[in-house]
């Protein structure tokens, strides 16, 4: 290929930052300049502050009938991480017969891609502005869906609720369910990229003096975030393990591989079949990592999938840029 050099100098450029700002998060964890509760206050300011602004920027920042045409896209991101979780975890539980707690936090590990912290520096430098509109997708499907009902079944899976009889369980169920679709709604990752969606499809723009006041913290968002997730990844012992393999090289080959044949068997535009197979092919997102420390469901096995994923990411995400032409 004539474009040799050119592919891999992008690829290159794409992705090493992913790693450099890791290992500056792991060092910083290591010198104990950092703990995991600081962490968390650098997470905590990406997802209520930075990584909003950096969304409804992008998004009005992208043209109109970009935003309109992004229905294939939204289906085939849709399908992987809502469709994909329930077909895993019917598997894991079904026929795997793994606890109710494991069987979802695997399931959303497997199905859920680190769209706020990776995808920010990864697909923004591919795409630019029209980044945003799978970013947001993939945000919208993981806070609505995924992670409510998995809030639920580790709830379950924990006991910290009893209940006596099918009616009262169903109820409470329900109940629980409208509890957390309601508190991530009011999470400004959710409402912000709604609004700026239905803002852009009514041909509002953002003006010019305001898209670099509001950039300035919305560019923190990548970085930060890896920064956090390499302090978080310091503090737990990871080790690699069969289980560890298999999540990894599901999630950073299989869905996106069955993404990208699925696009071109349905012959997507380009674009189209770029932006879905690029989001779902970056690996797991770090608040699976929250989950399992939170209710000590395999908190070694969970970080260490962010670990190795992250690490094998420099040559899956390769891949399937050079496979899909980005």
């Amino acid at each position: 290929m004539t474009n040799s050099p050119a592919l891999l100098l992008t690829i290159v450029q794409s992705i090493l930052p992913i790693l450099v700002t890791l290992g500056f998060g792991y060092f910083a964890a290591y010198r104990k300049d950092f703990d995991a509760q600081q962490a968390g206050v650098l997470t905590r300011l990406v997802m209520l502050y930075a990584l909003p602004l950096e969304l409804l920027v992008s998004i009005l920042s992208t043209p109109r009938g970009q935003v309109l045409a992004a229905g294939p896209v939204a289906a085939l991101i849709l399908l992987a991480m809502v469709g994909g979780y329930g077909l895993i975890f019917a598997i894991l539980r079904g026929l795997l017969k793994r606890r109710l707690g494991e069987a979802a936090l695997i399931a959303m590990t497997i199905t859920g891609p680190s769209v706020p912290f990776i995808g920010i520096p990864v697909l923004g430098q591919i795409f630019g502005p029209a980044s945003s509109v799978p970013i947001s997708i993939a945000s919208l499907a993981m806070n609505l869906v995924q992670l409510p009902i998995t809030l639920i079944l580790m709830g379950h899976d924990r006991g910290s609720n009893h209940r006596v009889g099918n009616d009262s369980e169903a109820r409470n169920d329900f109940r629980e369910l409208f509890g957390h679709l309601i508190h991530s709604c009011r999470e400004p990752v959710v409402w912000v990229p709604m609004m700026a969606l239905v803002l852009v499809s009514a041909g509002a723009f953002l003006p010019q003096f305001l898209k670099g006041s509001l950039q300035l913290l919305g560019r923190t968002t990548g970085g930060a975030a890896l920064f956090a997730s390499g302090v978080v990844l310091f503090t737990r012992q990871v080790k690699f393990s069969p289980l560890v393999g298999v999540i990894v090289s599901v999630r950073n080959v299989v869905i996106p591989g069955i993404i990208y044949a699925l696009a071109r068997l349905w012959h997507l535009p380009l674009p189209a079949l770029q932006e879905s197979v690029l989001t779902m092919a970056i690996p797991s997102a770090s608040i699976n990592v929250i989950l399992a420390m939170r209710y000590h469901v395999l908190e070694r096995e969970i970080a260490s999938v962010l670990f190795f994923g992250t690490l094998s990411s420099i040559f899956t995400m390769a891949f399937f840029i050079w496979l899909t032409g980005a």
